[in-house]
């Protein structure tokens, strides 16, 4: 398997990469300019070493084009809207996991969706039906991500308009080492996009003892 992940220069971007290739997924690192992409793709592989799945790096076009059928995007939310239509067409027939939330430029603490009330819903919107668009890993933060010898200690919430685009990417994010459930509809993201706001809030209070929490989805038998 061979995985695009855009935005894969950024911390987010970087833990991701390292824990699919950790997990056995080639992953091809995007950016703007392709020599940034290989340069951080290098330094991955100089950090893990030898592991199952390959990381390279080049630019987001390339990286879609080389991708197998998942597209990973993991921008700041300021170069969603412009990544996703300069490679709408090199989606069509992909499916894009979309990790992106729309927090403020000037406070990580406030929710700032756009029009169509989600980072998930927005990239729909662009894309069109030939692209079905899963909105998942949003409340993981970038330095659980990082520390790829530690378990990560939240489950995930995907979500998205398509039940078959759902059910494949599942199985993608499991390989993280977490658990995934169904969140529904791409509507669903305004508020696990949020969370991710809220999550911030109480990582950055002065009266929390933590500093890395996520969510947890508890059984009643747990």
């Amino acid at each position: 398997m061979k995985i695009a992940l855009l935005g894969g220069t950024g911390p987010q971007g970087r833990g991701l990469a390292l824990r699919w290739a950790l997990a056995g997924v080639d992953v091809v690192v995007g950016s703007r300019q392709h020599e940034k992409g290989k340069r951080i793709a290098e330094e991955l592989v100089e950090r893990l070493g030898d592991s199952p799945g390959k990381i390279t790096g080049m630019s987001n076009a390339e990286a879609v084009a080389e991708a197998d059928e998942f597209v990973v995007l993991a921008t700041p939310f300021a170069g969603h809207q412009p990544t996703l239509e300069s490679l709408k067409d090199g989606l069509k027939g992909k499916i894009l996991v979309d990790v992106v939330v729309p927090l403020a430029e000037d406070n990580a603490k406030k929710f700032a969706p756009p029009p169509e009330g989600s980072a998930t819903e927005q990239a729909q919107a662009i894309l069109g039906d030939d692209t079905p668009v899963v909105g998942a890993v949003h409340n993981v933060s970038a330095y659980v991500l990082d520390q790829v010898d530690t378990p990560i200690n939240c489950d995930v919430l995907i979500c998205g308009n398509k039940k078959d685009a759902k059910d494949r990417v599942m199985p993608l994010v499991e390989k993280l080492g977490v658990k995934v459930y169904n969140a529904g509809l791409a509507v669903s993201a305004r508020a696990i996009e949020h969370m991710t706001a809220i999550l911030i809030r109480l990582n950055s209070s002065k009266v929390t003892p933590f500093r890395h929490a996520g969510i947890k989805i508890w059984a009643e038998d747990e």
